[in-house]
């Protein structure tokens, strides 16, 4: 894929309509958040305060570092909210294949129902892609029926066509969502990327694969978030429209979205 013409085809996405109104998005995008805190700074009042307020905003799940998943799943008890946590050496993943699984593992005997893992990028850069491909499969594995989100890091790809071949690995391998960033690097989630990725899922969908899709990493506004809204609406249609198939990682972005849903 060309970056230059990715651009004109996101260009022309986002400039047709949705059958939305903008209050009805934001009411949308609030179910789908994956209100998050990531801080080496969090404390338990703060994860506590973060659930409250999925509890308060109804989002999709909270997120945080496996330190806090059991605190997390105590907190959303009796709710539909999912405990989210990333997992298996985040962010930059690189650790021995064997410790991010003992990593994993106790985050899911913690309580966690979904795992955001990020895909060895370095392996990937240097073309070893079968490695990439067995650590998502091992992963998958040991998750089970909880979900597992693969953050590709598009930012550091370099490339649309290497943003592709990662999203064909992470599916093919077993992930249930792609995700774009971490929100840890100088460049996180962009909508060239985003196209990228729908656009692979797309194509496994037409095959009776279904994955789901995560924006994550600097969509921080209500102008920020709705292009990513209309891009998966107008590239994968109604049946993406729900948390179980669309998600966004975001913290500021749910008390902007709240706001105007009023």
């Amino acid at each position: 894929m060309n970056l230059e013409n990715v651009q004109k085809e996101v260009a022309g996405i986002l400039s047709e309509p949705v059958p939305f109104q903008e209050k009805e998005m934001c009411v949308k995008l609030l179910s789908f958040i994956d209100l998050t805190t990531l801080d080496g700074t969090d404390t338990r009042q703060r994860v506590e305060d973060l659930c409250q307020k999925a509890k308060e905003y109804g989002t999709a799940a909270v997120c945080v570092y496996p330190y806090y998943a059991s605190l997390v799943k105590k907190n959303l008890a009796g709710t539909r909210i999912q405990t989210a946590c990333v997992a298996g050496g985040f962010p930059a993943s690189q650790l021995p294949l064997k410790t991010k699984l003992f990593e994993i593992e106790q985050t899911l005997k913690d309580g966690a129902d979904e795992i955001d893992m990020v895909i060895s990028q370095g392996a990937f850069l240097e073309g070893d892609y079968q490695r990439v491909g067995d650590e998502v499969r091992a992963i998958k594995d040991l998750c089970g029926k909880a979900h597992l989100k693969v953050i590709l890091e598009t930012g550091n790809l370099q490339t649309p066509d290497n943003i592709e071949k990662a999203s064909c690995i992470a599916i093919d391998n077993g992930a249930d969502f792609i995700k774009t960033s971490t929100g840890k690097t100088s460049v996180s989630a962009t909508t060239e990327a985003f196209y990228v990725m729908l656009k692979v899922i797309g194509r496994y969908a037409s095959q009776g694969r279904i994955v789901g899709i995560k924006p994550a990493g600097g969509i921080s506004s209500v102008e920020g978030a709705i292009p990513y809204f209309k891009l998966v609406w107008h590239i994968l249609g109604e049946k993406w429209m729900r948390p179980e198939l669309f998600r966004v990682g975001a913290s500021r972005l749910a008390d902007a979205l709240f706001a105007r849903t009023k």
